[in-house]
């Protein structure tokens, strides 16, 4: 794999990474991550980071956490220090930085979801780069992601990032465990998440982090489905990012579709229509055109949906031509209609997006 051509890069680095056993971030370590990252920006690579850290940090105010509410408390003592660590590398290299805290809630519930992806659309167009912990200070036991793999796999997914890595105290996907059987083969590629690859995860071995490589293997899963490639790979040492990029080792997780052609498969065949926005010709020649839908184009609407719903776009003879997600309600849709997109702040009382359905958002019957 060529890491080098990621255009989007989500970066997952762990608690038994990021912490050293006396509780304190490894600065050394985070300062040539950072460097590595800082290469990667240079070239055009939109990088994203899903870190652990803020129970472990905590701890050392507490004097220890073991209870539930202990560990929130931990988390909420932690998560400062650990963003001013990202934040203290990343400024060095005039790089601005935004702390998102998530819950699995938030990958589920769809407006809450739109929401988030939204945000981190936002941040990286901007040049920033996204900070993401689980937030723990309000997860509950049977809510929390238990690790931030999946966290990470769940983010990939959720901005089409097209390469995902990993950073574990382990090189990569073994037969069996390498620390209790010799004779463990090393795997270095795998293209199908099959039961033979799921019984070769074992347990969580870190003394510090909560993941291990059954939840690698479900991130696996997450990430292809959304078209993303994924490197379970050693962190520990010095630039692992560098290290990966020129060939280093690890277990690759090839995806055999394309973010982009993942999220349209998933907007075709995920969600039943709710609704029908009818459209003008200048309209659908835009559309044919690559253009997003704007409120100008939208002669009608049919039915009734909320934001993030899936939708009919159909010519004004009803014939279908795609489908695609609305970024308003039928309600706010039908205030909006035939306006143009400077006027939906006068007409909503919020500045929202200026597309009803966006080009990322939407698929033509013939793509």
């Amino acid at each position: 794999m060529q890491l080098s051509k990621a255009k989007r890069l989500v970066v997952k680095v762990g608690t038994s990474i990021l912490i050293g056993e006396d509780g304190n971030v490894r600065k050394q370590w985070l300062a040539a991550l950072c460097e590595d990252i800082a290469a990667f920006k240079k070239r055009g690579t939109q990088v994203i980071i899903v870190t652990s850290g803020a129970v472990a940090i905590g701890r050392k105010v507490l004097g220890g956490a073991a209870k539930l509410e202990e560990k929130q408390a931990a988390a909420a003592c932690g998560q400062l220090g650990l963003f001013e660590a990202w934040n203290g590398c990343l400024r060095k290299y005039d790089y601005s930085t935004a702390q998102i805290l998530l819950t699995i809630d938030d990958s589920e519930d769809r407006k809450r979801y739109l929401n988030a992806r939204s945000t981190l659309e936002t941040l990286l167009e901007n040049n920033i780069i996204p900070i993401i912990n689980e937030n723990d200070t309000v997860a509950t036991a049977e809510l929390k992601f238990g690790d931030n793999d999946r966290l990470a796999a769940r983010v990939a997914q959720m901005v089409s990032a097209d390469y995902l890595v990993l950073f574990s105290d382990i090189d990569g996907l073994y037969t069996s465990n390498p620390h209790t059987h010799k004779d463990a083969k090393f795997i270095d590629k795998v293209e199908k998440i099959t039961r033979d690859i799921e019984a070769m995860a074992g347990t969580a071995t870190s003394g510090v982090g909560s993941g291990g490589m059954i939840t690698k293997i479900e991130a696996a899963k997450i990430a292809l489905a959304a078209g993303c490639h994924m490197a379970i790979t050693a962190g520990k040492q010095t630039h692992p990012l560098a290290m990966l990029e020129k060939g280093g080792r690890a277990t690759w997780f090839v995806a055999s579709s394309t973010p982009r052609s993942a999220r349209k498969n998933w907007i075709i065949g995920s969600i039943a229509p709710s609704g029908m926005l009818i459209i003008d010709d200048g309209a659908e020649e835009a559309l044919g055109k690559g253009k997003s839908l704007l409120p100008a184009g939208v002669k009608k609407i049919e039915g009734r949906f909320d934001r993030g719903d899936t939708v009919l776009v159909c010519n004004l003879k009803k014939k279908e031509l795609g489908r695609g997600l609305t970024a308003y309600s039928s309600d706010e849709a039908a205030l909006i209609i035939g306006h143009k997109s400077q006027e939906i702040e006068k007409i909503l009382g919020y500045k929202g997006r200026n597309a009803i359905v966006h080009r990322d958002d939407l698929v033509l019957g013939h793509e």
